[in-house]
């Protein structure tokens, strides 16, 4: 069902009237977590995350326009040139320890109609099944949300990434459709899989993550009680 309300004078359905002012573009921030903490990228932070990341080239099959790189210097002039872009703005994801485990990004940013997107997500596997690499998700979404002014955050994926896909429904986001054709990746066809998740929906999603991260929600030994996936079970 989509929301409307017949239009004065001649009673056609017609979209809600909505809060007109631009969101905001992403900055400098840190965003701190529980288990870790989001930066701006970098380009000291190839250093740590290349000896990550240099023996899975799984990691970069799905990557519409770069990788797998050749050595840690194509690795770390990738990683320099990011930085200077104001569209992806690209994030570091630290670890306690002060280690970059992982990249993300805010992306095909068009804040006057309110709409962004999180994609160029490199997960280490040191990231990869962490708590941090779902709080860092839940510190994005916020801050797109809650500091930002966003209405809509997308996910888009390759349709063939199974696990971006399955990724997408655990955070929350619902899935659209996919653009058949939507663009050549590499020199590959790619149809595209689309999620988003809206601003009314947030409030939903901000507690099934706040629940999922919180200290009691895991055992001794680190496994989980309940799974995001149930907490977020209405999403998809």
């Amino acid at each position: 069902m989509i929301d409307s309300e017949p239009l004065p004078g001649t009673g056609q359905p017609v979209g809600l009237k909505v809060d007109t002012t631009p969101a905001q573009r992403p900055g400098p921030v840190t965003l701190q977590g529980r288990y870790g903490r989001i930066e701006k990228l970098k380009a000291e932070h190839a250093a740590d995350l290349w000896p990550l990341v240099k023996n899975d080239d799984t990691i970069w099959t799905y990557m519409s326009a770069y990788g797998p790189f050749s050595g840690e210097a194509d690795f770390a002039a990738w990683v320099a040139s990011r930085p200077a872009l104001d569209d992806p703005y690209s994030y570091a994801i630290i670890d306690k320890d002060n280690r970059c485990v992982g990249i993300a990004t805010l992306m095909e940013i068009r804040p006057a109609n309110a709409v962004i997107e999180v994609g160029h997500i490199v997960y280490s596997p040191a990231l990869q099944r962490t708590p941090l690499g779902t709080e860092a998700q839940y510190l994005l979404a916020r801050y797109a949300f809650e500091t930002l002014g966003y209405r809509r955050y997308e996910w888009k994926c390759n349709a063939l990434n199974a696990p971006s896909r399955r990724a997408a429904l655990r955070y929350g986001f619902k899935f659209e459709g996919i653009l058949r054709q939507q663009m050549l990746a590499k020199g590959r066809n790619r149809d595209t899989a689309m999620f988003s998740m809206l601003d009314g929906e947030w409030p939903a999603r901000k507690a099934a993550f706040e629940r999922w991260l919180a200290p009691e929600n895991f055992s001794a030994d680190g496994k989980q009680k309940i799974s995001l996936s149930a907490l977020n079970g209405d999403a998809s």
